[in-house]
């Protein structure tokens, strides 16, 4: 039998990959979940102002509100600060059926709480469907997964048997997805690099090079790294898909909302004048002040991301922000002041030197 899917979310990226997955062995249905857009996706089967050029395939049908089977499968695909207001309307048997999966394609952090999205869903669920919550995560703007541009991305949960379980369902040709078990570092990854394509963009929008960005983009994964690690995650998974890979495409990309934002910031608009014209969520702007606030809570220094809150919400001037980091403290790559490299110069010429390079202080 196919597998049955229930996409909920109609925007750009749920469309794209409700028309990837009929493409195979499966039962698509979508959820739309705002009744404006139920009404014109049934009449047109399109939404130009989201994913312009491109129809829903007819074999998919539109639902006015989900109610799931045990044996089905869920495809989670709304902004990170719906994902818990939406998924308590859905209507989730008690028991899952034994290969019934959730699958979130979802990047960001929950204001307030700060949690994962991955542990929104283990808050709203019942408890057995807790041990299916699969991320899906990785450099694939939905406009190009929609015009079947060659893909990869990784399904990431503790449990890889589910995760290969999302795999099946969803590789297909032209869209390649690895599995990984480290759930943490994939979410972080996805999420955390909204805020690097947002400096990104302020960098392009103040007139600066590739200089620039190269340096933004490599500063700003060691940052992105060091969060992870506090939280759980494997330093190894960020210089991968859902690390570097989605970092590299969001801050260079057209397609990319959050580097849009901050290029605009960075010409001189504001922040509540650019998210007013715009028809879909750069999910950037809220992970900025969750990630602000996570840096505290685990006290890791994160000098990109506090820039970017700074611009963002309380009006630093994008040029003060980009000198305040070049003039920051003097490091070493790795991390160390100058006055650790002097103390340990002054120990080995006194007799007192040890052996190796001290582990890096956590200030970039």
């Amino acid at each position: 039998m196919p597998d049955r899917v229930t996409v909920i979310g109609s925007g750009s990226w749920g469309m794209a990959l409700a028309n990837l997955l009929v493409q195979g062995p499966c039962e698509v249905a979508v959820w739309p979940p705002r009744p404006e857009e139920y009404e014109l996706l049934s009449r047109t089967r399109s939404n130009p102002a989201l994913l312009p050029g491109i129809t829903l395939d007819p074999r998919i049908s539109l639902i006015p509100k989900p109610a799931l089977a045990r044996e089905d499968h869920v495809l989670v695909v709304v902004p990170s600060h719906a994902v818990r207001t939406v998924m308590t309307q859905v209507r989730v048997p008690a028991e899952p059926g034994p290969n019934s999966t959730v699958i979130c394609a979802t990047k960001g952090l929950e204001e307030g709480s700060l949690l994962r999205m991955s542990e929104v869903l283990g808050e709203v669920l019942p408890g057995p469907w807790r041990g299916r919550i699969v991320t899906l995560s990785g450099p694939s703007h939905a406009e190009e997964v929609a015009r079947g541009i060659p893909t990869a991305v990784v399904a990431a949960s503790p449990d890889e048997a589910a995760a290969a379980h999302a795999q099946s369902i969803l590789a297909r040709e032209r869209f390649r997805v690895y599995v990984s078990n480290d759930r943490v570092g994939v979410e972080l990854g996805g999420a955390l690099k909204n805020i690097i394509a947002l400096a990104a963009g302020i960098s392009d929008g103040l007139g600066y090079g590739d200089n620039s960005k190269g340096a933004l983009l490599t500063r700003g994964m060691v940052e992105i790294a060091r969060l992870g690690v506090i939280m759980g995650a494997r330093e190894k998974t960020f210089a991968g898909l859902t690390g570097m890979g989605d970092l590299i495409t969001t801050c260079i990309s057209r397609h990319s909302r959050n580097r849009y934002v901050g290029e605009q910031i960075g010409r001189g608009r504001s922040l509540a004048e650019i998210l007013a014209g715009m028809n879909m969520v750069a999910e950037g702007v809220r992970t900025t002040r969750a990630a602000y606030e996570l840096a505290h809570r685990h006290g890791v220094v994160m000098p990109i991301t506090a820039q970017v809150f700074r611009i963002l919400f309380e009006g630093l001037a994008p040029e003060r922000a980009m000198i305040e980091l070049m003039l920051r403290d003097p490091k070493t790559e790795d991390g160390r002041s100058l006055a650790e490299i002097r103390h340990r110069g002054d120990q080995q010429q006194n007799g007192l030197g040890g052996g190796g390079v001290g582990a890096c202080d956590g200030n970039p």
